[in-house]
Parts: C-alpha cells; sequence; structure tokens
C-alpha cells in the first residue's frame, strides 16, 4: 500500500500500521520539524520525507492507499484562542482536503481536537459530511485525551476499555527531580486533585494522583508547572513530573521510540502525536489492504 502522512510528526499512524503488519511499498511524509522527522527517519528508514504540505502536489506521487494527518489544531482547542479557520495553523486543514481530491486515497484518517460545533461542522462539510467518532485515548492507556477521528474506514466503534491506570506505567526509579514541599490532599477520587506545592496557592502547581489517569499531555512536556500538573509518587508524600518514557506509554510509543534529541524535544512530539493503540484500533478494520 502506499501512504501519504500529512503532518507527520514523529509517525505515530506508521508505527499503528508496523504493528497491525501492513506492507507498505512507499511511505510519504510531509513534515517540516527536524527533530520529528530525525525520529521518524531513525525507526522508519525506508519512509521518504517530502517536505512542506503546500508544497505538496498529488499529481508528483503514485496512487495513494491511505492519507492521514492530523492537522495543527491551535486554532480550534477549547484549550486556545479558538481562532478557528482565520489562525494559520488551523487553516492547514484545507491543504488536507486539497491533496485529499488530489489523490483520492481509498482510505483516509484525520485526527483533531474537541471543538465547537460550528468548526467541526465545517470540516464535516469538507470531508465528505463523513461525521467524525469521539475517542478518549483513556480507554486504551492511562491518559486522558479526546479527540476527533473523520475516517470512511468502516465500522469504527469505541474501542475496548483497557482499564490502565498511571500507576501501571509510572517509573519507580528515575533522575526527574522530586518535590517535597508540602502540599494537601483534597480528595481520593480517581485523577484525584491533591492540592498545590509551595506555600502560595497563587503560584501553585497542580498535583495529582497515579491511582487515575494522567491528564492530556501537550507540547509543554512531562508537568513542569503547566497543565500537565505533578504527579505523587505512590505511597509517598513527594511528587514529580512525568518523565519521557511515561510520556511514551501513556501514548502507546514503544518505550525508547523518541530517543536521539532533547528531552525538551521528545516531550514536545509526544505531545503532538497519536495514541497509537487508538489508531491501530481504527486501522485495524482496513483488512482488505493487508
Amino acid at each position: 500500500m502506499n501512504v501519504l502522512s500529512l503532518f507527520d510528526g514523529m509517525s505515530c499512524g506508521q508505527i499503528a500500521l508496523n504493528q497491525l503488519g501492513f506492507k507498505i511499498d512507499n511511505y510519504f511524509a510531509s513534515e517540516i520539524d527536524k527533530d520529528a522527522m530525525k525520529i521518524a527517519k531513525k525507526n522508519f528508514p525506508n519512509m521518504q520525507h517530502i517536505g512542506d504540505v503546500t508544497k505538496v502536489k498529488g499529481s508528483k506521487l503514485p496512487k495513494i492507499d491511505l492519507l492521514m494527518g492530523g492537522s495543527p489544531c491551535q486554532g480550534f482547542s477549547f484549550a486556545g484562542k479558538q481562532l478557528n479557520f482565520n489562525d494559520p495553523r488551523s487553516a492547514l486543514f484545507f491543504e488536507f482536503v486539497r491533496l485529499l481530491k488530489e489523490t483520492n486515497p481509498k482510505y483516509f484518517l484525520l485526527e483533531n481536537v474537541r471543538m465547537k460545533t460550528e468548526y467541526q461542522d465545517v470540516i464535516t462539510e469538507h470531508l465528505h459530511w463523513i461525521e467524525p467518532i469521539a475517542i478518549n485515548s483513556s480507554l486504551v492507556s492511562a491518559q486522558n485525551r479526546n479527540r476527533l477521528y473523520w475516517t470512511n474506514i468502516p465500522n469504527v466503534e469505541q474501542p475496548k476499555d483497557k482499564a490502565i491506570w498511571l500507576k501501571d506505567v509510572f517509573e519507580l526509579n528515575t533522575d526527574e527531580k522530586i518535590y517535597t514541599e508540602p502540599y494537601y490532599k483534597v480528595n481520593n477520587k480517581q485523577l484525584s486533585y491533591l492540592g498545590y506545592v509551595g506555600n502560595s496557592p497563587k503560584q501553585a502547581t497542580k498535583v495529582f494522583s497515579t491511582n487515575g489517569k494522567s491528564v492530556c499531555l501537550t507540547a509543554l512536556g512531562g508537568g513542569q508547572g503547566g497543565k500537565t500538573g505533578l504527579y505523587e509518587i505512590p505511597n509517598t508524600r513527594t511528587c514529580r513530573k512525568l518523565t519521557v518514557t511515561e510520556c511514551e506509554r501513556l501514548q502507546t510509543v514503544p518505550n525508547g521510540y523518541t530517543e536521539g534529541v532533547s528531552n525538551t524535544s521528545r516531550y514536545k512530539m509526544l505531545g503532538n502525536g497519536w495514541t497509537v493503540d487508538v489508531i491501530k484500533h481504527i486501522f485495524g478494520n482496513m483488512n482488505e489492504l493487508s
């Protein structure tokens, strides 16, 4: 099969295809982040990087069987400014639409964040009125990550819940800085909000329990005072940020897959990437291409 992957990043879609055993004749990847390209090429030497998506021409490629991509989401996200299609990054969605028309693949997959219905409907209209399916990565991993998937792959349903918790992927021995400042435990619910590190609530960092799921990974990393927070080390009164290996596990990426660049870049590409086991679940319905 011939694959065209737009906004390919570190090639999570290719991991899924590889693990499912699909025979890939050509894998064309449009990406501009040098570190993400380095990691993808390290793991898949035969893939072909073809540069900026705006310069990719379907007429220059062989017959494409699968088109996939997760166009930049900053203009759609509830967590962002919600500039919708006026944001030039989110407007790159229309490059996906253009190449969908130019390549006319048998299958396509577009991933994006949860967004206002009015934005979602615009995407649906441009993708042949195919409605997205909402899947939370929490069903197949220890991470809460709600995403929308538009695809013409048939019979895609919700994955079965594997009941994986953060404590199941948590490393007990790491070099990460451990915080021992006092914080206040609020409750014992799943994904507990345990309180604050430090004495000033105005400069507080949330601390979460490993008995639940992690919050959604972002490009900012594994918990550095931002939305990813810090996590209580089991059976202690200490906490730390997530390690890169833990973030790989939360995205169901093989351990060590992102080795070869700085930790900052590794956190970024994992936060921008896909949960591989969700993509495997979707691609598992493409049996006739195997």
